[in-house]
């Protein structure tokens, strides 16, 4: 495989970034703090809020040391992992360089949140969830948050599917 064609997917990377960063600059400067706004009813609302901590406020309650730990330097490890994984695999199928590109993209997205916006990652897709898992609603989300679920379940099914075409050869 080229170079180039192993590079490729970054530009996925960083499509991800640009676009989740833009969608939150819109969002910031058209929508209330903190108050719903109905898109689909009550299914889907856009509620503007910030979270300083990482999915489901994990870490909100840990001391400045350990928040920075674990909302700064923890993601980029992540990050930087995968990274390694992407461009040292020299048997990774190109599609999944691509899902890992998607996750690359989605992580660095809140991480310019939690650099760059000192209130935390900014948060706005709200749906309701009708009780499953306990949640009336769903955790606020955003484009990044989504990205990184999306991909990982791909990368999940992609992995199992690999796994089971080499064992039937």
């Amino acid at each position: 495989m080229t170079l180039r064609k192993k590079l490729l997917p970054l530009v996925l990377t960083g499509s991800v970034v640009l676009v989740d960063q833009l969608v939150k600059w819109i969002v910031s400067k058209a929508l209330p703090y903190g108050r719903p706004v109905e898109i689909i009813g009550d299914f889907l609302r856009f509620t503007l809020v910030q979270n300083p901590a990482l999915a489901f406020s994990i870490g909100r309650g840990f001391g400045d040391t350990g928040r920075v730990i674990l909302t700064m330097v923890l993601p980029m490890l992540v990050v930087g992992i995968v990274l390694y994984y992407f461009l040292a695999g020299k048997d990774l199928p190109q599609g999944q360089r691509w899902i890992l590109a998607a996750i690359m993209g989605g992580g660095l997205g809140n991480q310019v949140d939690r650099y760059f916006r000192p209130d935390g990652v900014i948060d706005f897709i709200d749906v309701k969830f009708y009780g499953i898992f306990g949640f009336a609603r769903w955790p606020v989300f955003n484009i990044a948050d989504s990205t990184v679920v999306v991909a990982g379940i791909t990368l999940l099914v992609s992995y199992i599917i690999t796994g089971v075409r080499e064992k039937n050869e």
